[in-house]
């Protein structure tokens, strides 16, 4: 029992996430050196497409250099072809240089073009394999927590029953049930799925090589509208006519509240989009900006450093993670909670 306690095995998780994290940026540095080689340039270590490529979505899951490249899957439409699938592969020769492959060219905006025109793209990129794995992730987790649940009925929760409980548990008293009132259960379900899915990309996008899910801002307006649309879909009267028709104000105050209020409707959802958004994708590009210290300035001890305090960045990405989890899921039931309350004005 000693000996996990010891204090060299609680430092050993920290020390194999430092290496871990030097040796990523060692494999995009030394890129990134042979990429300048090949062009003849000098070489010059340019953080900003290190950084840009590893927090935008891409048609090829990039793990390491050239070699370690997962080709997904394209699929695209046009008027002109119909519907085709094929490899992102198609688009990189033996050298990883760009091609065009059956009049389809990929730019370096990962836009697809057909003889110059745009198309329909449904390709599965690294956003979207990311999302399926963290979907496949979820259900399989809460599958096996429901089958304990059915199991140990009535009996004291073990194993990961018993580690999930207290977060499921958190989330309905602490958080949905404060800000919606008697009425939480029907919306409890949403409320968990939101904050699970939102917790768990937060950290699989802290893994070396992993997808940027919620720092991409397209899936953070998804979750933002799915929460706008239940707010004013099960928004009852007495909602509506807080906003159209405040009650207790002087007529020509109220045409003064009223496009402030229909304004209001919209910038909830997009500061739930916003702030998401900025939250992961920010602490991203200091992990990555920190990391290029080292070889901006050419300096094995400021990399040492660097990566030292990205360590300790990192363990605070954790507690974000967590957070933004926790704030995304708090105001979406504030919303919501507010669109559903009776009000009494006698």
């Amino acid at each position: 029992m000693s000996i996990f306690l010891s204090p060299a095995n609680r430092f050993f998780p920290f020390l194999v996430l430092f290496f871990l994290i030097f040796s990523l940026a060692v494999a995009v540095a030394q890129e990134e050196h042979q990429t300048a080689e090949k062009a003849g340039a000098e070489s010059v270590f340019n953080p900003s497409p290190m950084i840009l490529h590893h927090v935008r979505d891409e048609h090829g899951w990039h793990l390491w250099d050239h070699s370690g490249v997962i080709p997904l899957p394209v699929i695209v439409y046009s008027a002109e072809r119909g519907l085709e699938v094929f490899s992102s592969g198609k688009f990189y020769d033996e050298h990883h240089s760009r091609v065009t492959y059956k009049g389809y060219t990929l730019d370096e905006k990962e836009q697809i073009l057909l003889n110059g025109e745009s198309v329909l793209d449904l390709s599965i990129t690294k956003n979207v394999a990311m999302l399926l794995i963290n979907s496949t992730l979820l259900v399989l987790l809460f599958m096996a927590v429901a089958k304990s649940y059915r199991k140990n009925d009535g009996k004291a929760p073990r194993g990961l029953q018993s580690f999930m409980e207290p977060v499921i548990v958190f989330v309905r008293d602490e958080i949905v049930k404060p800000n919606i009132g008697h009425r939480y259960e029907r919306y409890l379900p949403y409320m968990l799925t939101l904050f699970f899915f939102i917790l768990f990309g937060n950290l699989l996008g802290l893994l070396p090589g992993a997808g940027n899910l919620t720092g991409n801002i397209a899936v953070t307006l998804t979750l933002a509208v799915f929460t706008f649309i239940i707010t004013n879909v099960k928004a009852n009267k007495a909602y509506w006519s807080h906003i159209f028709w405040t009650p207790g104000v002087p007529l020509p105050l109220r045409i003064v509240i009223l496009p402030v209020e229909i304004i209001g409707i919209f910038t909830k959802p997009l500061s739930l989009t916003v702030r998401l958004f900025v939250a992961i994708t920010a602490g991203h590009i200091v992990l990555l900006s920190l990391l290029s210290l080292a070889f901006i300035i050419q300096s094995v001890t400021v990399g040492f450093v660097s990566s030292l305090i990205v360590v300790f960045i990192t363990l605070i990405e954790l507690l974000v993670a967590g957070i933004q989890a926790y704030v995304f899921t708090l105001f979406s039931s504030l919303y919501i909670g507010m669109a559903t309350a009776e009000h009494d004005h006698h």
